[in-house]
């Protein structure tokens, strides 16, 4: 892992673009991690272990997430969600915080810009994995944004426009030296 890798994400609520907006960021040749929660709900038993139990399924993302945080190399990478959107999920659960995603949201720092997808209604679609209404979405938007503020981060709204355009923003505000950290 290089010394000076510069950590960005894309967070906010399920089905505003952030996965799309990612696929556009790799496509400008640099490194992408996916959404953990999407891999672990589509593994054996993922969706059940979200449904029935929630805090097993919050440490699971932990896991994963803190793998894709040990696995980035290079001077860039974007991560879709990050260690504060477990937090923020637990909120919507009800669940308290378990110490050691505390510890790791306040110690493991991303250098950002921690960029913001707000809920989009015109693009919002659930399927197999996104199983939230749109109420469920701008909830868990709300839950997210206020975790990241929690940790002390500045969230960078997007704009509502197409993902090459979105991705230009994204790419001029690392250019410009924009943190969001």
């Amino acid at each position: 892992m290089s010394a000076n890798l510069r950590r960005c994400v894309i967070t906010g609520a399920p089905g505003a673009g952030k996965s799309t907006l990612l696929a556009e960021i790799a496509h400008a040749g640099i490194a992408t991690y996916p959404e953990v929660a999407r891999a672990i709900l589509k593994s054996p038993g993922g969706m059940e272990m979200r449904a029935e139990r929630p805090l097993e399924f919050a440490m699971a993302m932990l896991e994963a997430e803190y793998y894709a945080w040990n696995a980035a190399e290079g001077a860039l990478a974007f991560y879709d969600r990050g260690f504060p959107d477990i937090a923020g999920f637990l909120d919507v659960e009800g669940l308290t915080i378990p110490s050691a995603l505390d510890r790791v949201c306040r110690e493991l720092r991303y250098t950002g810009p921690v960029f913001r997808a707000r809920p989009w209604r015109e693009i919002y679609t659930p399927d197999d994995e996104r199983i939230q209404n749109w109420e469920e979405a701008v909830e868990s938007d709300a839950a997210v944004s206020a975790a990241w503020k929690r940790y002390r981060y500045d969230l960078i709204d997007l704009p509502l426009t197409d993902p090459q355009d979105r991705a230009a923003f994204v790419l001029d505000m690392i250019k410009a030296g924009g943190t969001g950290a």
